[in-house]
This record gives C-alpha cells, structure tokens and sequence, in this order.
C-alpha cells in the first residue's frame, strides 16, 4: 500500500458539481459519480468528510437583486446545503460507504446536530461525514464553513474541488494562454484576486497554517496522487 501524505481531509464541493451538465438540480448519476471518488478514498485509509454548496438549487445572489432581505437568503442557502447532503449521503451508502450528516441547523429528523467530537468520532470509525448548513450563521459562505470545519476536525488539509485542474492567473476557458500555478501563498492568492475560496475563508486558513489544494475533482488520478504525494493542482500555502 502506498504511504499517505494526508490521512483526514475535508473535500470541498459546489453545489454545480451535483447539478449535471446543466449545473443545477440534483443529477442522482453525478451524486453517484462523487461517492464512488469519495469511495476509492476512504478505502485508501483517508479519513473524508464533506462541504458542499447550494449553487445547484439556490444562489443567494438572485434573491438579493429581488430585494430580499440578505440574511432570509442566506438561511435558504444552508437548508439548500442539507439537501445536497443527503442526497450525497444517499448515493455513499448505495455504495456501502457509511455516512453522517450533520447541520448547523438544527433540524434531527434528517441530520445530526453538529457537534465537533461527535463529528470526529464518526471519522476515526471510518465513517464519511458531511457537514450541512454552513456556519449556522448568514453572512458566511460555505468556502468559509469549509475552513472552519476543517480545523475542528484537525484535518491535515482542505481541498477544494472544482472543474479545472489548477488556479491559472485568468479563466482558461476564455483564455487559451491563461497560465497555471503549481503552487501560490495565502498572500499571493488574496492579493491576485484569484477566486480559489472567498478572502474570509482563506485568511482563517492562513492564520491557522492549513494547506489547501485545488483539484480536478472529475480527474480519476488527481485526488489520488496528492494523497499520496504526487503534484496536482494548485496547493495554496505560506
């Protein structure tokens, strides 16, 4: 067996990564798609819990221009986020991989309370587990809750997944010469305004010393190589 450089991440989603090709909606195929990603990691050893977005069923963005009050379409986005939870959860255990979801929203007729030993006691069982509702707070987004839950759980990094297979210095769909980094500093990520997470969850990362990768998560190799030490991506650090 190959010998790990990461033993507990937390795997960051979009909400679009549930949505298909059209990007919105829940695709069960593609949440099955994830879970067996999610799958062949846990059976490496690596200890795996989850945030994913609401960008497939909500964006708060749209209720905003409408006049909507930003904290109600915040709370929309996280119940949004519990959703894509279970629906993930779903397609783990079709396929044998035990799961908890857990929210910062209380609601225990469909997930757990968030409760951070709880939360890692599921992972030294070897169970994935998916954090829910965001922070439990408007005003933050789930790249945010992402890095918050990523320190509670003492995890050894925050990977970020996402369609491209790197941070590149502009937008490689729109520009073919746009150049790829192999890796960046929280300083450099902030000051480029390259988009890797929003500047609140970076800065929490920064100041807290923990690493994050950008990935291609519908890669079959990449998630696989940076755990056990191979270059992929973009690894964003001091």
């Amino acid at each position: 067996m190959e010998s790990l450089k990461y033993h507990r991440i937390l795997l960051k989603l979009s909400g679009e990564a549930l949505g298909g090709d059209v990007g919105s909606g829940i695709d069960p195929k593609r949440a099955l798609d994830i879970a067996s990603r999610v799958k062949d990691v846990r059976e490496m050893g690596v200890d795996v819990a989850i945030v994913i977005g609401a960008g497939n069923l909500w964006r708060g963005k749209v209720g905003l221009t409408s006049g909507m009050d930003r904290a109600t379409a915040d709370y929309m986005g996280m119940l949004a986020t519990v959703m894509n939870g279970l629906a993930l959860m779903d397609a783990l255990e079709s396929l044998g991989v035990m799961t908890r979801v857990q929210s910062a929203i209380e609601m225990r007729s469909v997930a757990e309370p968030y409760i951070r030993r709880r939360a890692i006691r599921h992972l030294e069982k070897g169970r994935v587990v998916i954090f829910g509702g965001g922070t439990g707070n408007p005003y933050f987004s789930t790249d945010t809750a992402a890095a918050l839950r990523a320190m509670e759980i003492d995890a050894d990094v925050l990977i970020k997944a996402t369609k491209v297979d790197g941070v590149y210095d502009s937008d490689p769909v729109k520009n073919p010469k746009a150049v790829k980094f192999d890796q960046l500093t929280y300083i450099d990520t902030i000051n480029r305004r390259l988009e890797v997470m929003d500047s609140t969850a970076i800065t929490l990362c920064m100041e807290n010393k923990l690493p994050i990768l950008v990935l291609n998560l519908w890669d079959a190799k990449a998630l696989h190589d940076v755990l056990v030490g191979k270059k992929a991506g973009t690894l964003v650090t001091a």
